[in-house]
C-alpha cells in the first residue's frame, strides 16, 4: 500500500492539499492517506504554567478540532484515511512522522508567502522539503 502523508493545519491551503490527496486516492485505491496535525509546544502559545497532562489535553483538543474539518472533507469524498497528531516543532515533526510511517510522498499546503516571505520568515513547507527524502507536493 502506498502511503501519502498530508500534514494539516487550519489553513485553506491545507484543505486544498487534503482534497488534492483525496483525488489521488480516488484514482488509486492502493493509496492510504495519513493526516497529521502538529501542535507547537504550548509555551510558544503562552501557556507555560500548565502540567504535562493539561498541556497534552489542550493539544489533543486543538489537534482534533483541526483534524475534524479535514476528516469531514475526506469523508464526503469517500476516501479512507488515518488521522494522528504530534506535538513539537512542525517541520522536523512532520519529517520524523513521514519516516516513522514509511510514507512514499507528502502532499501539503503552502500559504504562498512568496520568495521574500520565505527568505525572511522561513516556511514550514520549505523546511519539510529539505528535511525529507520523499517527494513533496505543495498545494496552494
Amino acid at each position: 500500500m502506498r502511503k501519502i502523508l498530508v500534514p494539516v493545519d487550519a489553513s485553506e491551503s491545507a484543505r486544498h492539499a487534503a482534497l488534492h490527496a483525496a483525488a489521488l486516492a480516488n484514482d488509486n485505491p492502493a493509496i492510504q492517506l495519513h493526516l497529521l496535525n502538529v501542535q507547537e509546544p504550548l509555551e510558544v502559545r503562552s501557556h507555560a504554567y500548565l502540567s504535562p497532562q493539561e498541556t497534552k489535553s489542550i493539544q489533543a483538543t486543538d489537534a482534533q478540532a483541526v483534524l475534524q474539518k479535514v476528516m469531514e472533507l475526506l469523508d464526503e469524498a469517500g476516501v479512507a484515511y488515518r488521522a494522528d497528531w504530534r506535538a513539537g516543532d512542525i517541520a522536523p515533526t512532520v519529517a520524523a512522522y513521514a519516516e516513522e510511517i514509511g510514507c512514499e510522498s507528502i502532499v501539503m499546503g503552502t500559504r504562498g508567502l512568496g520568495p521574500v516571505g520565505n527568505l525572511v520568515m522561513g516556511s514550514v513547507a520549505t523546511k519539510v522539503v529539505h528535511l525529507v527524502k520523499v517527494p513533496v507536493t505543495l498545494v496552494k
